[in-house]
């Protein structure tokens, strides 16, 4: 009887020793990369604007049909630029630069003299 009470426990210690490999083997493992993080904070300053110029359509004059102007510094490549000619207009135009040369298409829709009374421009880096 003794030795039936060892094979069961045998077999028992066997069955439960091959559970745990399985739960082992099967279990899932995780790779996670270096990362960065961190809290910083820097000084912002504006752009100086000047040599604005307002290029009047050809056909019709009350039409504008590009603001160009200078940045006192060129912006970092992938920054946005963009214009709103008027203080009543809801339309922002993206303007394009090369160095510190601003030039921004103001033709859809159509902006006008007649509501140009604002020029606001924002650069974001």
């Amino acid at each position: 009887m003794l030795s039936n009470k060892v094979m069961m426990l045998g077999g028992a210690a066997i069955v439960g020793v091959a559970i745990l490999g399985v739960a082992l083997a099967s279990t899932a493992s995780n790779t996670v990369p270096t990362s960065k993080a961190g809290e910083g904070q820097g000084t912002i300053t504006g752009y100086n604007i000047a040599t604005v110029h307002y290029q009047l359509n050809a056909t019709d004059p009350s039409k504008v049909d590009a603001v160009t102007f200078t940045l006192d510094t060129a912006p970092i490549a992938g920054s946005t630029i963009k214009v709103k000619v008027g203080s009543a207009s809801a339309t922002w135009y993206t303007c394009t630069t090369v160095t510190t040369a601003a030039t921004c298409a103001t033709t859809s829709p159509a902006a006008t003299v007649a509501a140009a009374d604002e020029l606001k421009v924002v650069v974001a880096q």
